[in-house]
């Protein structure tokens, strides 16, 4: 194999390495509510993934700090729930969960996407 076929394979692999990881590697991080969790809306919710348990009341309080009008709402279907985000205030939703899961919000576009978990 001569040098430049061997560093094309090195090339090739590493791309492809670096590509799985970018799709598949990164995993995100969950965050447990004990009770409450404060969710920023800045290029997407930070964290994405909150963890809550069932039947227990949560405070989620959401501050919108990104004037994107797509993410001035929140909706969170499996509650019935549909916020008006003002930008730089904090919202604050109660919720009980009545039964476990996985349960997807998103804003009123449905581009920003999270996720509550329920155990």
């Amino acid at each position: 194999m001569t040098a430049d076929k061997l560093l094309v394979t090195i090339f090739g692999v590493g791309l492809t390495a670096l590509i799985w990881w970018f799709f598949f590697g990164k995993k995100e991080e969950v965050v447990e509510a004990k009770g409450e969790v404060d969710i920023v809306v800045e290029g997407g919710y930070k964290p994405a993934i909150i963890s809550l348990s069932k039947n227990k009341k949560t405070v989620l309080r959401i501050t919108r700090r990104d004037p994107n009008s797509c993410l001035e709402e929140i909706i969170i279907p499996e509650f019935k729930i549909k916020k008006y985000l003002p930008l730089g205030r904090t919202v604050e939703i109660s919720i009980t969960p009545q039964k476990q899961g996985e349960f997807e919000f998103h804003c009123g576009m449905n581009m920003y996407h999270g996720k509550i978990v329920v155990e």
